[in-house]
């Protein structure tokens, strides 16, 4: 008899199938069958999924948040593991790819019967995502101020938690108006205009005013302002020489490195005459913040960890 070698593809699909099939014969229970509406149209979800794969920062966030049971999950943007603030409450999760490339044997290997997926996701990798259990691929609009509120509802009715995700959320309002309450008792309204920036070895990047951390800090009371220096629909601008450090000076300004390259770059430009001048930093009011948070995350528990960071920044000023 004849042995006929598989391709990678080949034995890959095979895969899939198996796990397929040993998913329906565990008899998932049909209780609280749902139909939850994604960015490629309907997906029914059986029960309560037991094994969570999250190829999203934002889905993992939202997972932990309510106690579901994740088992899988992406590196986080410029690191090795998952973000440093949420690193705790993830444990030992397996690493099944980064933002931009998933493994798909490795998502097969942790046996998920949910995968909750980036927005962004193509068609392709939907399909063959598919085959494994189903996929919650997120329909809602990115940039805007409740993008974050709007994804844990998604992911939660996807989990079968939207009772536990409304009461996160309800915590997270709580903790804005706190913090929104010190900003208005320590800040003078004049002096509460903001940019967020992310410090890259080939320069500084001004952050959209709609990105996720900027719509926190407007939420609190400041005024974000990326000084029309990035385009629509973009996260970023184009990185600034330092000449131009000028163009992103504000009273205050969150300073947000990925990595130790950017740790350095930003070091040096400290020792810079532009840098020395911007109006931030002569009154003290640079906030150097972790970028994993401030501009790779989203979710209930990355606001939550924001809010501590401006609280802290907010306390420290000398009355």
């Amino acid at each position: 008899m004849t042995c006929r070698t598989l391709t990678p593809r080949q034995t890959l699909l095979r895969s899939i199938a198996v796990l397929a099939l040993s998913a329906m014969g565990a008899g998932t229970s049909l209780a609280g069958t749902r139909s939850v509406e994604t960015a490629y149209g309907p997906v029914t979800v059986n029960g309560q999924p037991e094994r969570v794969v999250t190829l999203y920062e934002g889905a993992l966030d939202t997972t932990l948040a309510v106690d579901a049971n994740p088992v899988g999950a992406v590196i986080t943007r410029g690191g090795s593991d998952v973000a440093d603030y949420i690193k705790s409450r993830a444990g030992d999760i397996a690493i099944v790819g980064a933002p931009a490339e998933t493994n798909i044997e490795a998502v097969i290997s942790v046996r998920p019967d949910l995968i909750l997926a980036a927005p962004r996701t193509n068609e392709q990798q939907y399909q063959l995502l598919s085959r494994i259990a189903p996929v919650i691929v997120s329909d809602v609009p990115m940039f805007q101020p409740d993008s974050w509120e709007r994804e844990t509802r998604l992911f939660a009715k996807a989990l079968g938690k939207e009772e536990a995700a409304e009461q996160v959320i309800a915590k997270v309002e709580s903790r804005i108006g706190e913090v929104a309450a010190l900003v208005e008792a320590r800040i003078p309204e004049a002096q509460r205009d903001a940019t967020l920036v992310r410090w890259m070895p080939q320069g500084p990047l001004v952050m959209a005013e709609g990105l996720f951390s900027a719509s926190i800090l407007q939420a609190v009371g400041f005024r974000i302002d990326d000084n029309d220096l990035v385009k629509e629909g973009r996260p970023h601008s184009e990185p600034l020489s330092l000449e131009n450090l000028s163009s992103m000076d504000q009273s205050w300004v969150f300073l947000a490195t990925l990595n130790e390259d950017g740790d350095k770059a930003l070091e040096a430009a400290r020792q810079s005459a532009a840098f020395a001048r911007l109006d931030a930093v002569e009154h003290d009011r640079v906030i150097t913040v972790s970028g994993q948070l401030w501009t790779s995350a989203t979710g209930p528990l990355a606001v939550l960890a924001i809010l501590d960071d401006i609280e802290a920044a907010v306390t420290a000023i000398q009355p």
